[in-house]
């Protein structure tokens, strides 16, 4: 009891989070219902209205666009969230929480949800936030012509109707339990309806910022909303969104002062930057996943033993320990990591084998196999290095890697998913159906890899339904083993997410699905 004031400090000061809080306050005998209320006041208390924040942000493109269909990196996420606002939100304990909607509700089957919106919100142009602009925002990805990466998690949508201005009912093909969590897709912000369509040419939101300028992938000038709906948010009088691709440009700018905080430091020299005054690192265990992609349309990637032997190839706890500090654990060539409720702990580790390596390519009937890999730092800062290691571990498997580096402006444009063979980096999704529907079944824009395993589509479609507990448990885990033995993704690291700023932001509890509090810092945080 005689560290509680103590401990009470360090939360208002930001060196530990609530949830810490609440564990050294329980440890130390205090009772659950006084720490919990202390925390929340203690909270409260500390949010101050005021200051100029600046994001540095690694991804960000010439090319970006307001279509939500098309947004594919950080820069874009930040810029959303901060002027814009979605059904639900990942909350700090990975739950879907309530932002327009008020409820999700279900029928017994979970075929049927029928979605109560908040009143009194209006978008920045003066427009009534209604049902039209929910059901709208939707069908923008559901078109035929659509390309956008939610469109196969939305699918199953049969139809949506509005009973009222402030009630929209969706009716699905199929029972899933986890529908609302789709909700909580940066793709999927509500802009305004006008005649059933969506203006993409501008962004026109509900959230706690105004565009005042914005050079896409150059840098964006917000102002506060000055009838932002959302009480303790949006605190920051302006807020600017600088693309700084480079990392040492960017580490320079924390380190000066230039920017308030930033997404994807090095880990190279992370405990340097650490030491820097008035710099704090933030630290969480995350869902994301960094990876090699191999085209499936394209030889000899179609070739399920060298897909094995590309997986046996890869030192994976090597690039966890040097180039990712510690910072992560060792991929299993399964996206769903630990932070999932449906995680199989009863995978064998995938362990650095050239020998195994070297007998799949025999059993695939090849041999002193010799390709480019195409790399950038775009996917996560250490990624040239990392592919340097791949090339130096998969040489003793008799797979020669010719590293080619691509610019990173443009990476996700020009080679993910346009070149056969290319490192990778996907975010996490709030839950199993959602990551393997996005990235993994047969005919979503975001298959990066073009697998199509029919046993394993089919156990999507039959877990998605199933309700029973037990037996969605046990379809999650063998699908898991499906993609670890057959997909075309080296998933070699299971990142945490690492960030750094300036010792004067504040914030609670954080969101882990994204960098920068879920890509939300700017609607969040705050200057002490």
């Amino acid at each position: 009891m005689d560290r509680f004031p103590e401990l009470l400090q360090a939360l208002r000061s930001g060196r530990v989070d609530r949830r810490a809080f609440l564990q050294y306050a329980l440890s130390a005998g205090v009772a659950a219902t006084v720490a919990t209320s202390a925390a929340d006041q203690a909270v409260a208390q500390t949010v101050k209205r005021g200051g100029h924040f600046r994001l540095g942000a690694s991804g960000g493109s010439t090319t970006d666009s307001y279509d939500p269909a098309t947004f594919n990196n950080g820069r874009m996420r930040n810029f959303i969230s901060a002027t814009c606002n979605y059904l639900l939100e990942v909350n700090s304990k990975g739950e879907a929480a309530p932002e327009l909607a008020l409820s999700f509700e279900p029928n017994a089957t979970a075929t049927s949800f029928t979605v109560k919106l908040r009143r009194g919100v209006t978008f920045h142009d003066g427009k009534t936030f209604k049902a039209e602009d929910v059901i709208a925002s939707v069908n923008h990805h559901r078109s035929e012509t659509s390309s956008s990466a939610v469109k196969a998690i939305l699918k199953p949508i049969k139809d949506i109707r509005s009973e009222d201005d402030y009630t929209v009912v969706f009716t699905l093909e199929e029972g899933n339990a986890d529908f609302p969590y789709i909700f909580t897709d940066y793709h999927l912000p509500i802009y305004p309806s006008r005649d059933g369509k969506l203006d993409t040419s501008k962004i026109v939101g509900t959230g706690g910022y105004v565009v005042e300028h914005d050079e896409p992938g150059v840098r964006a000038r917000l102002e506060r909303n000055a009838n932002y709906w959302k009480e303790g948010h949006a605190n920051f009088d302006s807020a600017e969104i600088i693309t700084i691709s480079d990392v040492v440009a960017r580490t320079n700018a924390l380190s000066t002062d230039a920017i308030d905080g930033m997404d994807r430091p090095s880990l190279s020299t992370i405990q340097l930057l650490a030491r820097r005054p008035g710099v704090r690192i933030m630290q969480a265990t995350g869902s994301q996943y960094y990876s090699i992609l191999m085209d499936t349309r394209v030889a000899p990637f179609g070739n399920p033993d060298f897909r094995l032997a590309m997986k046996h190839a890869v030192d994976r706890e090597m690039i966890v320990k040097t180039i990712l500090r510690g910072y992560a654990k060792p991929g299993n060539d399964t996206p769903i990591t630990p932070a999932y409720r449906y995680y199989n702990d009863t995978l064998e580790q995938r362990k650095y084998d050239p020998e195994k390596a070297k007998f799949h390519l025999k059993q695939g009937g090849l041999s002193n196999v010799s390709l480019d890999l195409s790399v950038s730092n775009a996917p996560f800062a250490g990624a040239v290095d990392a592919a340097v290691l791949f090339k130096e571990h998969a040489a003793k498997a008799g797979i020669n890697l010719n590293i080619v580096r691509e610019p990173e402006d443009g990476y996700w444009t020009n080679v993910w998913r346009k070149k056969p063979f290319c490192v990778g980096y996907i975010g996490g999704r709030g839950t199993v159906d959602w990551m393997f529907s996005t990235s993994f079944a047969a005919g979503s824009p975001w298959n990066d890899t073009h697998w199509n395993n029919d046993r394993f589509n089919m156990l999507l479609r039959s877990a998605r339904a199933e309700l029973n507990e037990t037996k969605r448990k046990e379809i999650y885990f063998e699908m898991q083993q499906i993609v670890r033995n057959d997909g075309a993704t080296v998933i070699f690291a299971l990142p945490d997410i690492v960030v750094a700023v300036r010792d004067r932001i504040q914030n609670r509890p954080v969101s882990v699905n994204w960098e920068m509090d879920g890509d939300r810092c700017i609607d969040r945080w705050w200057f002490a």
